[in-house]
């Protein structure tokens, strides 16, 4: 059983989280969650540069706090998710930490960080850590539909197992087990520094917003439309800070030199 004393979330400033996403104080309420996600997808981007500068400085709320709300920059499952779950928890919503493997049909470890909240007497898979992914809770019912950004997601229930679903593909798989603070460490130790961690050796940058997807993998800008088209454009390295702040993402002097000098 977690407590909110074991996450120390008043490392948190809320006021300064409601500020960086610009949304008021709010009585939790299933619209309220809604709206607070989608303020947070726009606001703060999906990114892994300091795993890529090998500068990272961990995923205690306060040094993720001070990254993502002070220094208004983005993160990774573990940096979204926490903040979230620590907003969240100050303003009386209950939630569940969990663990999930994304694209379950492959062998990958149980390493995402994503969350269930309660709120009105339902149970919401509120994800805002899975990149370009997911805008808006949906609600944990077996074989339940959401629009998400104009692509459509599902969520089936296989006895104690939960998996979303996207265009009939499997993508995120987890149960209602409550993780603890030492076990996103250790995710997060594999994640940054694991030769085979997929975040360790390119650039990843992701935004969603209703009707586009934004993914900078790598050297390579792709850009998607519900409709199935999309366009992708290789970033030469003097291209990187414009479109690196097209994303939100605004780096210091320093961390653009390094970041080139290994793109």
């Amino acid at each position: 059983m977690t407590t909110e004393g074991e996450w120390g979330i008043d490392a948190v400033d809320l006021d300064a989280y409601l500020a960086r996403v610009g949304q008021p104080r709010r009585a939790p309420s299933e619209a309220a969650l809604t709206e607070l996600m989608r303020a947070h997808a726009k606001a703060i981007p999906f990114e892994n540069v300091d795993v890529v500068l090998r500068q990272h400085q961990g995923i205690s709320l306060d040094v993720v706090s001070a990254k993502l709300v002070g220094r208004r920059r983005g993160g990774y499952c573990y940096e979204q998710s926490s903040l979230f779950a620590a907003v969240l928890e100050q303003l009386g919503y209950t939630v569940h930490r969990l663990s999930a493997r994304v694209q379950p049909r492959r062998p990958g470890p149980y390493t995402h960080m994503t969350l269930v909240v309660d709120v009105d007497g339902k149970q919401f898979l509120a994800d805002v850590g899975f990149g370009a992914g997911i805008l808006d809770p949906m609600p944990l019912v077996d074989g339940h539909e959401v629009d998400q950004a104009g692509w459509v997601h599902r969520l089936e229930q296989r006895q104690d197992w939960w998996t979303l679903q996207k265009g009939g593909e499997d993508i995120l798989e987890f149960r209602l087990n409550e993780m603890h603070p030492i076990d996103y460490e250790v995710y997060h130790h594999y994640t940054s520094t694991h030769p085979k961690s997929p975040f360790l050796g390119r650039l990843v940058v992701m935004r969603i917003e209703p009707g586009l997807s934004r993914k900078l993998l790598g050297r390579e800008l792709t850009v998607e439309k519900p409709d199935g088209s999309s366009e992708t454009t290789t970033i030469a390295p003097e291209e990187l800070d414009v479109t690196l702040k097209d994303l939100g993402l605004e780096l210091t002097p320093d961390e653009l030199q390094r970041l080139k000098a290994v793109y």
